[in-house]
C-alpha cells in the first residue's frame, strides 16, 4: 500500500482543481484499492486560487461590488479569513476566461475592475490582502488599477492618459491626492503569481503570452512600447527598476502595476498556497504525487504550480507523475517528473475537451495499472 497525494490544478476550461482531483482519485482506486488517497487540489494564483486558499484558512465568502472588462458592474466573491486576511481571485473580475473568443482584445481592454474591487469597503477591516492574479484577459501593466487607485498619468502636454495604448506619450505619474492611499489600513499587500517572466523583452508578458489573449503580431511593437515607458517613467521619477522583477510581468503586467501603484509584494503564488496548505508536511508523508493540468509544456516547469509541486517532490524524496489534457513532450518534463500522460494518448482532444472528467479518470486507471512499485 502506497500514500498517495493526489494534487492537480485546474484542466482550463473543463476542469476545476477539484473536480480534476476527484476524477484521478476515482481512476486511480479503481486499479489500486488498497492504496491510500490524499486529495489537495492545488492553485498557483490562477482561477480557483480564491476559493481554495479560504478554504485552507478558514475563510468564508462576502459579496463585493465590481465592474468587469467592459464597465458592466457585477459582484463578485472574495474571501475573508479569521486572521484579517482578504483573498482576491483577480480571474473573477479580468479573467480571460470570462471573455467569449470574438471578443478578447487586451487593447480595448483594461484592470480597472480590480481597481475598484481593491477600493470596497469590506477591504478597511482587514490588515492583509492576498491577490491572485493569474489567468487575466489583460496587458495593461496595472494600468487601469493603477487609475482607480487614484494614480495620473499624463503625456507631455500634460493631458490625462486614459488609455493604456497611449502610455508611449507618457511624460509624469502622480500619486493619489485626495485622502488616505486605499491600503493604508493594511499591514501588507501580496500579490500571488503564476508565472516569473519580467514585464518587458522577448520573455515579457507581451510577446510571451499577449498572442493567447488576443494580440495580434502587428500589435505586439505598440504594446510593448507602451509598458516600456510606463516602466522608463516610473524607473525615472522612483529610481525603482521594477519591470526586471521575478513575477513583473505575470498577468499582462499586473505583477509590476500592483507592486508600484499598490505597494504589493510579488511572491509565488504556488508558494503562497504551499504555506497556507502545509505543503511540505504532506510531502513528507507521501509515496507518491500525483499533479497535473489542462497543458503540460516548458511553462509549466517555468513557476506553474505542477512544476513547482514536482520539484518539491523530488527534494522530498517522492515519486511524481504528470496527467494531463494535451502534452508537450520536448519540454524538458522529464527533469521533474517521472511520467507523464495525456488524455490525447487514449482518445481525441475534441473528445477530451467535452468529457474531460470521464477521460481523467480513464488515464488515472491506466496510470494506476502500469504504476511499478520500483523506480
Amino acid at each position: 500500500m502506497r500514500k498517495i497525494l493526489i494534487a492537480p490544478d485546474k484542466f482550463k476550461g473543463t476542469l476545476s482543481a477539484t473536480e480534476a482531483a476527484k476524477a484521478i482519485a476515482s481512476g486511480w482506486q479503481a486499479s489500486r484499492p488498497d492504496d491510500e488517497l490524499i486529495q489537495l487540489p492545488i492553485s498557483d494564483g490562477g482561477e480557483g486560487f480564491g476559493s481554495l486558499m479560504a478554504k485552507a484558512l478558514n475563510g468564508t465568502e462576502t459579496l463585493i461590488p465590481a465592474v468587469d472588462v467592459f464597465g458592466r458592474e457585477k459582484t463578485i466573491p472574495i474571501w475573508l479569513t479569521p486572521q484579517g486576511t482578504a483573498l482576491i481571485e483577480s480571474a473573477n473580475l479580468i479573467g480571460l476566461a470570462l471573455i467569449p473568443q470574438p471578443h478578447r482584445d487586451p487593447l480595448t481592454l483594461d484592470s480597472a475592475g480590480l481597481g475598484v474591487a481593491l477600493k470596497s469597503d469590506t477591504l478597511t477591516h482587514c490588515q492583509h490582502c492576498i491577490i491572485g492574479i493569474g489567468g487575466s484577459a489583460t496587458n495593461d501593466g496595472g494600468f487601469g488599477v493603477a487609475r482607480k487607485l487614484g494614480w495620473q498619468f499624463s503625456n507631455e502636454t500634460g493631458q490625462e492618459i486614459e488609455r493604456w495604448t497611449d502610455l508611449a506619450s507618457l511624460k509624469t505619474i502622480t500619486e493619489p491626492r485626495e485622502g488616505p492611499l486605499w491600503a493604508d489600513n493594511l499591514d501588507s499587500v501580496t500579490v500571488a503569481v503564476d508565472v516569473q517572466n519580467p514585464l518587458l523583452g522577448p520573455e515579457g508578458c507581451t510577446h510571451v503570452y499577449g498572442p493567447q489573449k488576443g494580440l495580434k503580431e502587428e500589435d505586439l511593437p505598440r504594446a510593448e512600447a507602451a509598458l516600456a515607458r510606463l516602466a522608463e517613467v516610473w524607473e525615472s521619477q522612483t529610481g525603482g527598476n521594477a519591470a526586471r522583477m521575478t513575477g513583473a510581468g505575470a498577468a499582462g503586467g499586473l505583477g509590476f502595476g500592483l507592486h508600484c501603484f499598490a505597494g504589493a509584494k510579488i511572491r509565488s503564488g504556488f508558494e503562497v498556497f504551499a504555506e497556507a496548505v502545509d505543503l511540505t508536511a504532506k510531502l513528507e508523508e507521501a509515496d507518491v504525487v500525483i499533479t497535473g493540468e489542462g497543458a503540460m509544456d516548458h511553462q509549466s516547469i517555468m513557476g506553474k504550480g505542477v512544476g513547482e509541486l514536482a520539484k518539491l517532490a523530488q527534494i522530498n524524496g517522492c515519486r511524481c507523475l504528470g496527467l494531463a489534457g494535451h502534452l508537450d513532450q520536448h519540454s524538458g518534463l522529464e527533469a521533474h517528473f517521472e511520467q507523464c500522460h495525456a488524455l490525447t494518448e487514449i482518445t481525441s482532444r475534441s473528445e477530451a475537451e467535452q468529457n474531460a472528467a470521464h477521460w481523467l479518470e480513464k488515464l488515472s486507471t491506466e496510470a494506476a495499472k502500469n504504476f511499478s512499485e520500483t523506480e
